[in-house]
């Protein structure tokens, strides 16, 4: 499996890094792409620095290298998580205003039919926030607001964290136990 994973500037890159670092544990190979602001964010919100981030993945782009292998129909991937979403780049996407790596990638997603996954990390919600939501979900975006639940009984914030990035494994069909799933 092939998965390209976005991290732009919006808090909660923690549930990025979490995700990149359950791929390493399985055969899948990552893509990834990071904007400025999100590696700021890296630095504020974690102990981690981008160059750790980048560590854990397989392949690395820049922001603005829109021709980068990824920004291709002609390269295939299974999947594009974005992760978190900015509203920035959720509008973009939606609009279809492919200006960056991570919004182009995005672009190519929607437009070969491929998973594309949007976790925006954002409250409150203005109604073009939830219009911008939608436009993607009507075009085959996923829309995984990072919402963790509680009725797995969650005893710490890492396990809200795995909650999130449990539900994007079930979205790709990837067997986990990152969380109790319900009633079972």
């Amino acid at each position: 499996m092939r998965i390209v994973i976005a991290i732009t500037g919006a808090s909660g890159v923690i549930y990025a890094i979490r995700l990149l670092e359950e791929f390493e544990k399985i055969d899948v190979e990552t893509h990834l792409v990071i904007s400025q602001v999100a590696t700021d964010i890296i630095s504020h919100e974690t102990d981690y620095c981008a160059d750790d981030v980048i560590s854990l993945a397989d392949y690395c782009y820049e922001e603005r290298d829109l021709t980068a292998k990824i920004n291709s129909g002609s390269f295939y991937f299974d999947a594009c998580i974005i992760i978190p979403c900015s509203m920035k780049t959720l509008s973009a996407i939606s609009t279809g205003y492919a200006d960056t790596t991570i919004t182009r990638v995005a672009d190519v997603t929607l437009k070969e039919r491929r998973q594309l996954i949007i976790v925006p990390r954002e409250t409150p919600l203005r109604t073009v926030h939830l219009e911008n939501m939608t436009r993607i979900s009507k075009e085959g975006g996923i829309v995984l607001p990072a919402m963790p639940g509680f009725y797995h009984n969650p005893q710490t914030v890492d396990d809200q964290i795995d909650f999130i990035v449990g539900k994007i494994f079930d979205i790709l069909k990837i067997n986990n136990k990152l969380f109790t799933k319900w009633k079972q």
